[in-house]
């Protein structure tokens, strides 16, 4: 399958552009050990929203309290929500086409791109923004930047805080301020270079079945299991650690493994380059 956004042109001025702003809310914090439980969209051409998307989906296990507080999306409002497989060729027809935006992208990419795997569907290959790493270069004298801080800070209407449709809308939001205050002549290969981050869809794949060690770890995760690390502590030293697996995270900044330190019995980063070795205990 070719994928459909392969040679979006990069440029002509941001104004031409069809946006979609993209938000998931998710059963937990990292992808495959959690879910996408809601997703929402806005889709953005010529200056107005043309279309939407939004809808929960049933995960495969029941939410934790802690979760549900987050979002305020309850076990009993996903129980008859459809699975993800039933809605995931609507939502990647709705991302097509388009330059992405989401608000601290690498989450939002990480979740969505397993679930375009587990689907055997082609990960895209467009362009992708984030609206947090732009407004940090572009918004100055808001106290941080996140999405409902800067949605205060620019006297936007954010609608209900974590909920997919209504923080996809104040995504785009916050994304088309940014593209206005550097003026209408910006280019959209200008604004990928503003955020000065490369975000690639490639860069989120995890169950392509091409490195053995990031198999291991997804099937430890899976299974609940525990896993023996072989972990770099100097160029030419390694130690064991024996972890409980959490969830593994696609970053920018260097993807890492994120579990329980059975020793310290706290939660650490485990960067996967310097995991020499991963050993599922079963």
């Amino acid at each position: 399958m070719t994928n459909r956004n392969d040679h979006m042109e990069l440029h002509r001025p941001w104004t031409e552009y069809t946006f979609v702003a993209f938000d998931t809310e998710t059963s937990g914090a990292y992808p495959i050990g959690s879910e996408i439980i809601e997703f929402g969209a806005v889709k953005w051409k010529n200056g107005t929203e043309i279309a939407t998307i939004q809808t929960l989906l049933k995960p495969k296990e029941l939410l934790s309290e802690f979760n549900m507080s987050i979002h305020g999306i309850s076990n009993e409002m996903v129980a008859t929500a459809p699975k993800m497989p039933e809605k995931i060729r609507e939502i990647y027809d709705f991302l097509s086409h388009a330059v992405l935006i989401a608000h601290h992208a690498p989450f939002d990419l990480g979740f969505l791109a397993v679930a375009i795997e587990e689907n055997k569907l082609v990960l895209p290959a467009g362009p992708i923004l984030c609206s947090s790493l732009l407004s940090r270069k572009i918004i100055h004298g808001c106290e941080n930047h996140k999405l409902q801080t800067l949605v205060r800070y620019l006297n936007l209407d954010g609608g209900t805080a974590h909920r997919a449709l209504d923080d996809a809308r104040s995504c785009l939001k916050v994304g088309l301020e940014c593209f206005k205050r550097l003026g209408d002549a910006v280019t959209l290969s200008e604004l990928l270079k503003c955020q000065d981050k490369s975000l690639r869809w490639s860069d989120y794949s995890l169950l392509n079945g091409k490195n053995a060690i990031i198999n291991a770890l997804i099937d430890a995760i899976q299974k609940k299991k525990n896993v023996d690390l072989l972990y770099e502590k100097t160029a030419t030293k390694a130690e064991s650690r024996s972890v409980s697996p959490l969830g593994i995270v696609r970053n920018p900044d260097g993807d890492y493994l994120q579990a329980i330190c059975l020793r310290d019995k706290v939660a650490k980063r485990y960067y996967l380059s310097k995991i020499r070795e991963a050993i599922p205990l079963f």
